[in-house]
C-alpha cells in the first residue's frame, strides 16, 4: 500500500499520513461518480443551488477545523487562514448566486415555425487537481460551480493540504449530497493519468507548475477534452509619480508577502517612476520590517513558515544571481528559524537597484517572501519591463490618473489588471491568465462555461 506524509512546515511533526488510490481502484471511483453525475444532471439548478446552501452550512460549521488544518499542513497563520475559509464561503455563495441566469437556456429571436435556443448541459465527471497555498480558495473556484452545472467532481488536493479535499467532500456529504458526487482522493501523478484517460472525464482543472500543466495537458490532449490551467505568475506593480505613496506602499507590500509569498497572484517585481523610487524602497523597508514570523498558531504571528521544503534554497539561489549582479538586499534573505528555533521561515526580503538581468528574481516565479525593485523613467519603459516575463496573471498600477490606467492596462499582457490594488479575486470577474499561465478561467458567470457544453435545439414546429 502507498502512502505519503503530511510535515507539519512548523514544527517538523507528522500531522497525517494518507494512503494513495491504487490504480486498480481507479475505475470504481470514475465510474461511482459518473453514476451519479448521471442523476444529478437530471435535477434542477434550484436544487442544485440548495445542496450548495447546505453545504456552506456544514462548512461555516466545521470552519474552525478546517483552518486548524489549513496552518498544521502548509503553514498559514491561523488568523489568515480563518479568513480563507470566510473567503471562501463567499466565494461559493456567488457563484450560486450566478447560478440560475449563467445556466438557463438560451433563446434565439424567434422564427415561425421553428424554436431555437442553446442550452449548457454538464461535461460529466470533472477531476480537479488542486493546490496548497491557498487550498479552499483554489478548491472552491471549481468544486462548487462543478456541481451548480450538474457534474461529479473527483477532488485529488495537493498531498501536502490533502485534508482539504476532506473537508471539502465531507461537508458535502454532511449536506445530503448524492453519494459519490464529490469524491475526495489522495493520487499519484500516474494515477490522475488514468483518471483523466477514462471516458467518463469531461474536464481536468489543474492548479500548479507550468511543468505539472504540461502533463496534464498533454493526457487531456490525447482524449480532445478541455482542461483549464493555472499555473504561475511573476505578477509586476507599477507605482506612477502621481501615486499615493503611503497607500501604494501598504498594498505592495501586503500583496508580496502576505502568505509568505506563496501566490500566483501576489506582487514579485515592482517597478517605481524615478521620481519618487527612493521614497518608495524607505517607506517599503520600514513596513517589511513590521512582519513578526512565529509559530503560525500563534495569533501575533503575521508570517508563517515556507510550506515546501526546497523553497528557501530556490529563493536563495535566485538571491546570489541578483547580488552577483548589482542588487543591494536591504532587508532579511536567508532562511531562518524562529526564536524559539523551529520552522522553515524566510526572512523578508527586499531588492533594490533589481533589473531584469536578473533573471530569477525578476522574470522566472520566486513563489516566496523576496521582491526586487527597480527604478523606471516613464510609463512606457515600465510598460516594456511589466510584460517581459513568460507569465500573465495579474498586474497593477498606482495612479490617481484613471485615463493612465486605462491607457497602461490595455497594453499589458495578462489576465487581470488593477488600479490601485492588488492580490485580490473578485468573484464576478472571471479569473484567467495568459501565456505561461495558462488556459481557461474560473470564478464569474463566465466560469460555468469550461464546466458545460453547449447544446443547440434547432427544432421544426409546424410541417
Amino acid at each position: 500500500m502507498d502512502t505519503h506524509r503530511i510535515d507539519n512546515p512548523y514544527s517538523g511533526e507528522i500531522v497525517a499520513e494518507r494512503r494513495l488510490l491504487a490504480p486498480s481502484e481507479v475505475e470504481g471511483v470514475v465510474t461511482r461518480a459518473f453514476r451519479a453525475h448521471k442523476a444529478w444532471a437530471k435535477t434542477a439548478v434550484a436544487d442544485r443551488v440548495a445542496l450548495c446552501e447546505r453545504f456552506c452550512e456544514e462548512f461555516e460549521k466545521d470552519g474552525e477545523r478546517i483552518a486548524r488544518e489549513v496552518t498544521l499542513q502548509m503553514g498559514k497563520p491561523l488568523a489568515q487562514a480563518r479568513g480563507e475559509v470566510k473567503t471562501t464561503l463567499h466565494r461559493a455563495r456567488t457563484m450560486m448566486s450566478l447560478a440560475p441566469d449563467a445556466l438557463r437556456d438560451d433563446p434565439l429571436p424567434p422564427v415561425p415555425g421553428f424554436i431555437r435556443f442553446v442550452r449548457q448541459e454538464p461535461v460529466g465527471v470533472v477531476l480537479d487537481i488542486s493546490a496548497w497555498n491557498y487550498p479552499l480558495l483554489i478548491t472552491v473556484n471549481v468544486l462548487v460551480p462543478a456541481v451548480l452545472a450538474g457534474n461529479a467532481v473527483i477532488l485529488k488536493h495537493a498531498n501536502r493540504t490533502a485534508l482539504c479535499g476532506d473537508a471539502f467532500a465531507r461537508a458535502f456529504e454532511r449536506a445530503g449530497a448524492p453519494e459519490n458526487l464529490v469524491t475526495a482522493i489522495d493520487a499519484s501523478h500516474d494515477t490522475c493519468a488514468q483518471i483523466i484517460a477514462r471516458p467518463e472525464i469531461g474536464y481536468v482543472s489543474f492548479t500548479g507548475s507550468v511543468r505539472g500543466g504540461h502533463e496534464v495537458y498533454r493526457e487531456g490532449a490525447k482524449r480532445f477534452i478541455d482542461v483549464g490551467l493555472e499555473l504561475g505568475g511573476k505578477d509586476p506593480a507599477y507605482v506612477a509619480p502621481d501615486a499615493d505613496l503611503g497607500h501604494a506602499v501598504a498594498n505592495i507590500v501586503d500583496g508580496a508577502f502576505y502568505n509568505a509569498g506563496q501566490s500566483c497572484c501576489g506582487i514579485e517585481r515592482i517597478y517605481v517612476h524615478a521620481s519618487i523610487h527612493d521614497r518608495f524602497v524607505q517607506a517599503a523597508l520600514a513596513e517589511i520590517r513590521k512582519y513578526r514570523l512565529g509559530d503560525p498558531l500563534d495569533g501575533t504571528t503575521t508570517m508563517g513558515p515556507m510550506a515546501q521544503a526546497d523553497a528557501p534554497r530556490k529563493l536563495t539561489t535566485q538571491l546570489e544571481e541578483a547580488r552577483a549582479k548589482g542588487g543591494r538586499v536591504l532587508c532579511g534573505g536567508k532562511p531562518v528559524h524562529d526564536a524559539a528555533g523551529r520552522g522553515r521561515f524566510f526572512d523578508p526580503c527586499l531588492v533594490a537597484d533589481a533589473n531584469h538581468s536578473m533573471h530569477g528574481l525578476m522574470v522566472e516565479e520566486s513563489f516566496g517572501p523576496i521582491v526586487g525593485v527597480q527604478k523606471v523613467a516613464d510609463d512606457d519603459e515600465a510598460v516594456r519591463l511589466m510584460n517581459d516575463s513568460p507569465y500573465g496573471l495579474t498586474a497593477a498600477i498606482w495612479t490617481r490618473d484613471q485615463e493612465r490606467a486605462f491607457r497602461i492596462g490595455a497594453q499589458i499582457e495578462t489576465g487581470t489588471f488593477f488600479m490601485n490594488r492588488c492580490d485580490y479575486l473578485d468573484p464576478l470577474l472571471p479569473w484567467t491568465g495568459v501565456k505561461d499561465t495558462g488556459k481557461g478561467m474560473s470564478l464569474s458567470k463566465y466560469g460555468f462555461l469550461p464546466l458545460t457544453r453547449r447544446k443547440s435545439f434547432h427544432l421544426r414546429t409546424q410541417t
